[in-house]
C-alpha cells in the first residue's frame, strides 16, 4: 500500500484541482479521509480474513463502486443543502480522492493487486507502472529505517506530481479568470 501522507498529498492536489476553497477545511479534511479510509480492510486481518477475499486487503473498500457509495453518502449526509453544480463538484472530489486510494496502491510494487471492481468481480488489478514502493501495513513497521526510502519513493512518484497537478491547476485558474475579466 501507499502510505497515509501519499493518500493525503492526492486528495490535498484534487482538492485544488477541483476548486476547493482553502477555507473549507471540513471538505478538505473529509478528502483526506475518504483517501485513506479504504485501509480499514486491513482490520481484516485481525478477523482472519485471508488477503484475497472480496473484503481482505485490497478488496472491496479498494473499488470504483466503494469510492463511488461512499462519495454519495458523504455528500448526502454531511452535505444535505449543496445543491447543483456544487453538489456534483462535492461528489466527484469524495469519489476521486476515495478513488485514488485504489490506484496509487496498484502502483505499489507489493501485494496482490487492487480489486477494482469489486464486490461484482474480484479479480486483482496493478497499474503496468509500478514505481512506488510499498508501504508496511503496521504503522510501527513504518517507522524503520526502511521508511526513508519509501517516503522518497512516494515523494517522487506521488507529491511531485501532486504539487504539479495543483499548480497546473491553479495556474488555469487564474487564466480562466483573466479571460473572463477580459470579456
Amino acid at each position: 500500500m501507499a502510505s497515509a501522507f501519499a493518500h493525503a498529498a492526492a486528495a490535498s492536489a484534487l482538492g485544488v484541482a477541483a476548486g476547493i476553497p482553502f477555507q473549507a477545511r471540513r471538505v478538505w479534511i473529509l478528502g483526506i479521509v475518504c483517501s485513506i479510509l479504504p485501509d480499514l480492510d486491513s482490520l481484516g486481518f485481525l478477523l482472519g480474513l485471508p488477503y484475497e477475499h472480496v473484503l481482505g486487503h485490497r478488496g472491496v473498500t479498494h473499488s470504483l463502486p466503494f469510492a463511488a457509495v461512499l462519495a454519495w453518502m458523504v455528500v448526502r449526509g454531511l452535505f444535505p443543502q449543496a445543491a447543483g453544480s456544487f453538489r456534483l463538484r462535492l461528489y466527484l472530489y469524495f469519489f476521486l480522492c476515495t478513488a485514488s486510494h485504489g490506484l496509487l496502491d496498484a502502483m505499489t510494487d507489493g501485494g496482490l493487486g487492487v480489486a477494482f471492481f469489486a464486490p461484482f468481480h474480484n479479480d486483482r488489478y496493478f497499474a503496468p507502472f509500478r514505481p512506488i514502493v510499498v508501504s508496511p501495513l503496521e504503522p510501527h513497521k513504518f517507522f524503520s529505517r526502511r521508511a526513508l526510502g519509501i517516503l522518497r519513493s512516494e515523494f517522487i512518484w506521488v507529491g511531485l506530481p501532486s504539487l504539479g497537478l495543483a499548480v497546473l491547476a491553479q495556474i488555469w485558474r487564474l487564466a480562466m479568470d483573466r479571460s473572463r475579466s477580459r470579456s
